[in-house]
């Protein structure tokens, strides 16, 4: 492996950079998307059982905010109502949005990197193989008018030397633009789950501003 880095020349050192970044950026993202610490399947369910009967305390909507994504996004309207116990539908579903807007943006962290990273591998990796071919036919001294001197089996090596950047950067690029496409797909259910999430408050935590109006 060490002898086709060498021969593959200085620009494969590029993609491996490029490789490193995306390897980390893929075990940090499948670590943040579990769904343990972005939406628990139960915890709507337990936030809507323990603010049946009145709202809760602070200290306890501060916990639901660390608890996951989705329970910043509840704990927002929940901080919503209790600020302004005469808050209109409208204004905590502004809340609701706004909280779910900074949720989803903190859920696509580095995604647009490792976007980055897919779509420009292979082109780091055609600059790599064009840049040794420069370099494999500036080495053939002409013999004469139209004529080229060397080896033409080394010429042939050289090439397929010369291509590995090609197939580095290929190598790159697909783990990185499957892992790409899979993570937004995961941060788009999310989103969906935040959005009904936030529909079935709505209406719970109306009941609280209907009940402090009387």
């Amino acid at each position: 492996m060490l002898s086709i880095i060498q021969a593959a020349g200085w620009p494969i050192w590029t993609l491996i950079l490029s490789s490193i970044v995306a390897l980390a950026l893929i075990i940090e993202r499948l670590y943040q998307l579990r769904p343990s610490l972005v939406a628990p399947p139960q915890l709507l369910d337990e936030v809507i059982g323990v603010t049946r009967a009145s709202l809760p305390a602070a200290d306890v909507v501060n916990k639901l905010a660390e608890n996951s994504v989705l329970g910043s996004v509840l704990a927002a309207g929940l901080r919503s109502v209790i600020a302004e116990p005469r808050i209109s539908e409208q204004a905590l579903r502004q809340a609701f949005e706004n909280a779910g807007r900074a949720a989803v943006h903190k859920l696509e962290r580095y995604l647009n990197a490792l976007g980055t990273i897919a779509s420009s591998a292979p082109l780091l990796g055609l600059f790599g193989t064009i840049i040794g071919m420069i370099e494999i036919f500036g080495s053939q001294a002409p013999t004469g008018p139209g004529g080229v001197g060397g080896n033409p089996q080394q010429l042939a090596h050289g090439i397929s030397i010369a291509l590995y950047n090609t197939a580095f950067g290929l190598m790159v690029a697909i783990p990185a633009l499957m892992f790409y496409r899979y993570f937004r797909g995961r941060v788009e259910d999310f989103q969906l789950s935040m959005e009904l999430a936030a529909e079935r408050m709505v209406p719970h935590l109306m009941r609280f501003v209907v009940r402090n109006q009387a």
